[in-house]
């Protein structure tokens, strides 16, 4: 396959605005599906970082979903013409936390489209800029990186892993289980089939059970800092996804603070095997 990059660039510049409203029902729902005991929300609390996730989701017909659950390509994003569609890290500024009841604006932007040949073959990046506003102001800057690559190919051989870093002050176990991503598809609107239909993710994409969603465990990352850390306030997140969490096995969500800089925060996904995940950070406000 010739990949037509010239083509995927025009996209690049291309915007999209949503309105949405911090609704109570979304953050009770993940709240439930974190384990948490939180109150009711009720008008004006803070939205918990990265919960604004919940918000802005993917309203598609039926009719313009493709086989594999994500809409049809084309439209905001480029018609990149590879299979494995993945979030494979992010970068955010909370400029201000969104408050429960609040009406919020969302305006996204392709910032730039890439094409790679790795080892696997071709590798499309794409990274999209959100800013995320109310009636205040701006309150969230995003910026997603999203790629595109091929499937494995029969004689490819498995990377490496990393080993994941030692010595962090907070270790939690997470038993991943088809219910829990079921539900966090649902509360995302997520409809990629790789996160709850097992024949689909092990035959078609080839993984090697259900794959455990990027932001979910980006979430449970920062779920960790407000556990461990009681009154921290975020400033800044960054997350980078190095290898698929299956729902095979146990994961442990770590993290500990920097002792020569207190604001910083380092954290990451472990699997049972003792490899990395995802490598992240925080810096607190």
């Amino acid at each position: 396959m010739v990949m037509d990059i010239a083509y995927l660039q025009q996209w690049t510049g291309h915007t999209e605005e949503v309105r949405d409203q911090i609704t109570f029902t979304p953050m009770a729902a993940l709240g439930a599906m974190l384990d948490r005991s939180d109150p009711p929300p009720t008008p004006g609390i803070d939205l918990p970082p990265l919960w604004h996730w919940l918000y802005f989701l993917p309203v598609h017909r039926q009719s313009v979903v493709g086989t594999d659950g994500h809409p049809k390509r084309g439209g905001f994003l480029p018609p990149v013409d590879l299979p494995r569609r993945m979030w494979a890290g992010g970068q955010l500024e909370f400029v201000r936390p969104l408050k429960a009841g609040n009406a919020v604006t969302r305006l996204s932007s392709i910032e730039s489209v890439t094409h790679k040949q790795g080892r696997t073959g071709d590798l499309v990046f794409v990274k999209v800029k959100h800013e995320v506003s109310d009636a205040n102001g701006l309150a969230i800057v995003e910026r997603q990186d999203i790629v595109y690559r091929d499937h494995p190919a029969a004689s490819e051989k498995v990377a490496d892993s990393l080993a994941a870093p030692a010595g962090g002050q907070w270790a939690r176990e997470i038993n991943p289980d088809p219910v829990l991503l079921f539900r966090y598809s649902a509360l995302t609107l997520n409809g990629h089939r790789i996160h709850y239909d097992r024949p689909y993710a092990t035959g078609e994409e080839e993984y090697e059970g259900l794959v455990v969603h990027g932001p979910l465990l980006a979430t449970l990352l920062l779920e960790s800092v407000r556990s461990e850390l009681p009154g921290a306030k975020v400033g800044a997140f960054s997350f980078r996804a190095i290898k698929p969490v299956l729902d095979t096995s146990p994961f442990y969500v770590c993290g500990k603070r920097d002792q020569s800089d207190p604001s910083k925060v380092s954290l990451w996904i472990a699997g049972s095997d003792g490899s990395l995940r995802m490598d992240a950070s925080a810096v607190l406000a």
